[in-house]
């Protein structure tokens, strides 16, 4: 009885032993001592990685002078200076002026002065028709460069609106005419088929009510082109510029 116990117990131990070498267990103590009442050694410390926050962008603020302002305005920093298509076209005629249009892009015939094509010689009847002319008026436009489609695109509108009432607030005109669709947009919030007929005031600076300029919204030369029936509306809009009265 004895002689089998022992072999039960040998064959239990061996069994354990395969266990524990099939575990990984490679030995039954360590090599060197252990205290096994002393405290567990804190985990060691988990490098945090964190994630680049996402970095505000710069806001360069607009120059504050007309000179600077149009220098810049067809420079090297310009929104427009990385499109394709064309040169840049500087606003034309006196700063000083009391009337200022403003038209969205370059005509596709401009080259070097803006409205240079048929719109262009429609453009000076209506201002003919007005009592001015090229000399007294400073044109302008929400682009200097023609977009590659013939029209500004969504993503740059809102940028481009900003500098244009930033424009109108530094020439500070005492009539504004706004021509076309994008550019009403652009100084009034509203297309032309609802800006037009009522005389609309573009406030410089929100926080003085005093610093308005009045303005009267009509259609695009390019479009009356198109749509001669419209140059009786047309008429309509700059007598109402100016006479100064709207409904």
């Amino acid at each position: 009885m004895g002689a089998d116990q022992n072999i039960m117990w040998q064959d239990a131990v061996a069994s354990a032993l395969e266990w524990w070498q099939d575990a990984g267990i490679g030995a039954l103590a360590d090599e060197s001592p252990r205290d096994w009442f002393a405290a567990p050694a804190p985990p060691p410390a988990v490098k945090r990685v964190v994630a680049d926050q996402p970095v505000a962008p710069v806001v360069v603020p607009l120059p504050t002078t007309l000179d600077a302002f149009l220098a810049w305005r067809t420079g090297p920093d310009a929104p427009e200076a990385g499109w394709t298509g064309g040169t840049p076209i500087a606003a034309q005629g006196s700063p000083g002026a009391e009337l200022m249009v403003l038209v969205d892009t370059p005509e596709r015939d401009d080259v070097d002065r803006l409205l240079d094509g048929a719109a262009g010689r429609l453009f000076d009847r209506m201002l003919a028709a007005i009592g001015h002319n090229r000399d007294t008026v400073y044109l302008a436009t929400l682009c200097t460069v023609r977009p590659l489609a013939g029209r500004i695109a969504p993503e740059v509108e809102e940028r481009l609106a900003e500098i244009a009432r930033h424009h109108v607030a530094l020439v500070a005109p005492k009539r504004l005419l706004i021509l076309g669709n994008a550019t009403s947009r652009a100084l009034l919030a509203m297309d032309v088929a609802r800006a037009r007929g009522s005389l609309r005031r573009v406030n410089h600076f929100p926080a003085i009510d005093e610093q308005r300029t009045e303005a009267v919204a009509s259609f695009h030369p390019r479009l009356l082109l198109e749509r001669p029936a419209q140059k009786a509306e047309a008429w309509r809009d700059l007598q109402m510029l100016i006479g100064g009265t709207g409904s």
